[in-house]
């Protein structure tokens, strides 16, 4: 796919912009100094493992909040209130340029112009469902009932094995571009993909883009919708963490110049491939990257 100008500007901008945010965010904010820093505030760990998860995340639509929390609560022994905030703050970011890069790629087509498009209205309605499913599952974790790590894994883990099983079933037979498109299938994929993102941080992505895929959505523009749905409800989740730290919680974002540094540049090339990449090949790569997910899951989460 050969680039037009205007598409080259506007990347040109968003390199500016991606400098110019991690300058900004390692010189004014007062942020607590990693044990495994190398480069200033910068874990070059963190770094890597942000990029790799982020560029499946935007590529497939899933995996950056879903597998890379277990790794750094688990493999690397960080503090839950130091992962799950700033996890949402980069998915808020990444999400948005992403989508961003999907629709400049015409992987989806989103536009605010009347009358609006179905991919238009698959954003709003996953957006508006998840948004309270979100606040409603980050309110019950703090000041109610208190989820246990283990059962939330637990859940998480056979959640995206067995939805990607069924969708990898549903794909091979009958794949969502050839399936009649069921918007109303999505209200409870989404309702279940906010509570995730708000217990864990992770389990959005592989609920809404299976459920997209599902309820007859085109892969690539399953996976972008996924992004920009995942970056709104996720800025939801940051306010409500906000208010939950002005209330007495002591949040640490000690991580979010390595996250952002590795996942801002993924959000931007992810994209294009998926623009690239022939879709009888890309069918295959989000329920399959779906199980790899759920390997990963029960392997941080289970057997280390």
């Amino acid at each position: 796919m050969r680039l037009e100008p205007r598409t080259l500007k506007r990347l040109g901008l968003l390199g500016v912009l991606y400098v110019v945010t991690i300058g900004a965010i390692v010189t004014f904010l007062d942020l607590p100094t990693p044990d495994a820093a190398v480069f200033g505030s910068f874990v070059p760990s963190v770094v890597v493992l942000a990029f790799l998860f982020e560029t499946m995340d935007s590529a497939a639509g899933m995996g950056f909040g879903t597998a890379l929390s277990p790794v750094l609560l688990i493999v690397l022994g960080f503090d839950p209130l130091a992962v799950v905030p700033v996890l949402l703050v980069s998915e808020t970011l990444t999400g948005l340029v992403s989508g961003w890069m999907h629709n400049e790629f015409e992987n989806v087509s989103i536009s605010l112009e009347r009358p609006l498009g179905e991919e238009t209205k698959a954003v709003g309605l996953i957006t508006g469902v998840a948004v309270l499913g979100t606040i409603a599952s980050v309110l019950l974790a703090y000041f109610a009932i208190q989820f246990d790590s283990t059962i939330i894994n637990a859940y998480v883990t056979v959640l995206v094995f067995v939805m990607a099983v069924a969708v990898l079933f549903r794909e091979h037979f009958k794949p969502a571009e050839d399936a009649e498109y069921r918007p109303r299938s999505l209200v409870g994929f989404a309702a279940i993909a906010g509570f995730n993102k708000g217990i864990g941080g992770g389990g959005f992505g592989p609920v809404t883009t299976m459920g997209q895929l599902y309820a007859g959505v085109y892969e690539k523009a399953a996976s972008a919708i996924s992004s920009i749905s995942e970056g709104l409800a996720s800025l939801v989740g940051v306010v409500t963490y906000f208010a939950i730290e002005a209330a007495g919680a002591d949040l640490n974002f000690m991580l979010l110049p390595s996250l952002l540094a590795g996942s801002l540049l993924a959000a931007v090339v992810a994209p294009y491939s998926v623009r690239v990449i022939p879709n009888k090949i890309y069918r295959y790569v989000i329920p399959g990257y779906a199980l790899a997910i759920a390997v990963i899951l029960v392997v941080t989460n289970f057997l280390i």
